[in-house]
């Protein structure tokens, strides 16, 4: 993704060479202007990736692809879900809305949200790649207001954030969690993030050609937002609305979750 100053920088060298090479000066504007279309062409964003990790979402994953087949981001758009491993009828339930911006993967085996997540980015095809679980904890339609600075080339990055505004709160231990680790990555890493365990993240895909995902499970949080950092990419954090469900409506990560993923930030920071 170039700026407006290195777009423009690119462009005049691409000029200053066609003069270097004595073209007619009615030569250098054809040429001039084939040059400035074609990088028109290759940095402007033309499609946005949706992946939705899912694993026994049969309640919810309904409703998140009808609202995510209604947003309209004026880019084209695809919606990657991967099933990982699932036993109920999440599958049968997604089958209902494939269409041709529909692609479905599935793990024959459950293998974890990080999992599910690079199947996701490995098979997608979008500029922008942006990330919605299946558990209605999120409003899709708020991926409109998040994906803008991206498209605007304000930045590679945005996470929603869910501490940014009032929001309710079930479990204060996932909260403290949450804070902790927050504050644990922003500390090591040099840039203040209020949320780095949150779904909503949002990235160009020229991030991933600096950072290879390894985490399987849970940890992917933690990891993606260290090795963000770690590579010199700022985060915009922008306020989400949040609808947290309880352990009893499905809600997976654990306290154990939470131990993984202070080693993992911990093991980004000194040991890789």
């Amino acid at each position: 993704m170039l700026n407006n100053k290195e777009l423009y920088k690119t462009i005049s060298n691409n000029a200053r060479k066609l003069v270097e090479e004595n073209y007619t000066w009615e030569k250098q504007a054809k040429k001039f202007f084939e040059i400035f279309d074609k990088l028109i062409k290759e940095y402007k964003t033309k499609k946005v990736s949706i992946i939705v990790p899912a694993y026994n979402e049969e309640k919810t994953i309904g409703n998140v692809l009808e609202k995510l087949n209604s947003l309209d981001f004026g880019l084209e758009k695809e919606i990657i879900v991967v099933d990982d491993g699932s036993t109920d009828t999440t599958r049968f339930v997604v089958e209902k809305f494939k269409n041709d911006s529909l692609k479905i993967i599935s793990h024959r085996m459950n293998q974890g949200k990080g999992a599910a997540i690079k199947t996701g980015i490995q098979n997608s095809t979008g500029d922008i790649i942006a990330i919605q679980d299946a558990d209605l904890e999120y409003d899709p339609h708020e991926l409109k207001t998040l994906i803008q600075p991206i498209i605007d080339k304000k930045t590679f990055v945005v996470y929603g954030s869910r501490f940014l505004k009032k929001n309710p709160c079930i479990y204060k231990s996932y909260y403290l969690g949450n804070k902790f680790l927050s504050f644990l990555v922003s500390f090591l890493f040099g840039q203040k993030i209020t949320d780095s365990y949150t779904c909503y993240k949002l990235f160009h895909k020229k991030v991933f050609e600096r950072i290879d995902i390894e985490s399987q499970r849970f940890e992917f949080e933690a990891e993606i937002t260290c090795k963000i950092l770690k590579n010199g990419f700022k985060i915009l954090e922008l306020p989400i609305s949040y609808n947290p469900r309880s352990i009893q409506q499905g809600k997976k990560i654990k306290f154990k979750d939470a131990i993984i993923g202070v080693l993992t930030i911990l093991k980004i920071k000194f040991w890789s």
